[in-house]
């Protein structure tokens, strides 16, 4: 059976490395391969990507154009070379971004216009589209708690961090926009509260969704 993919966005600070590694901890409790991947990342070619779009590891900063394919290349890179061989022999799929993140930022923080980006992202992924997307949403309180944490303990501030509050802003329009427009796909998820229990409201979210029980087994 084919396995499932799911995706988890948002902006930074929201807990997405935290609740994709408590949904892949209880999922392999339950028996299931699972296969964890990054976007921009998730395979050597796309690291570099990373790199050059994240960290500026070749001294220039791509324009808007630039930047899009560039994350567009690496998608489809991770999709041929790890996404679907993994769904394909049924495992589950858990990634940190995907084209939504496309659409939020290159497409309402950047302003590139959403027509052509659609086709572009409907070229590089092949049509794939995630069973179910979680949409991980932060106060501005908690989320400069976070941050600030994370910088305290050592962790670079990366190109997009950089970016002015008014792009930040677009961005999270552009996410309660997709959520809006996809609402059986996209689920929005406060993530304020203690972490065991947006965990377990996950949980529920793709139980109801996927038509699946996750427990001792999941069938």
């Amino acid at each position: 059976m084919r396995g499932r993919f799911i995706t988890f966005e948002g902006g930074e600070g929201c807990g997405k490395t935290t609740h994709i590694a408590l949904l892949a901890e209880r999922l392999r409790q339950a028996g299931i391969e699972v296969v964890l991947t990054r976007e921009p990342g998730g395979t050597p070619l796309c690291e570099e990507i990373r790199n050059m779009l994240q960290h500026d590891s070749c001294g220039e900063s791509p324009c808007p154009a630039a930047e899009t394919l560039l994350f567009c290349a690496s998608r489809a890179q991770l999709i041929s070379k790890v996404i679907r061989p993994a769904l394909e022999r049924g495992a589950w799929v858990l990634s940190d971004r995907f084209a939504d993140s496309t659409i939020a930022y290159q497409g309402y923080g950047r302003g590139f216009p959403l027509p052509t980006l659609r086709a572009i992202l409907d070229f590089a992924t092949g049509g794939l589209v995630p069973d179910a997307t979680f949409l991980l949403e932060v106060s501005k309180e908690v989320e400069s708690e976070r941050l600030a944490k994370r910088y305290s303990e050592g962790q670079a501030i990366d190109r997009f961090e950089r970016e002015a509050s008014e792009f930040h802003n677009r961005v999270r329009q552009g996410f309660l926009e997709i959520a809006k427009t996809e609402p059986n796909r996209v689920a929005r998820i406060l993530t304020d509260k203690e972490k065991e229990l947006t965990h377990q409201e996950i949980v529920s979210e793709i139980e109801s969704r996927l038509n699946v029980s996750i427990g001792d087994k999941l069938c």
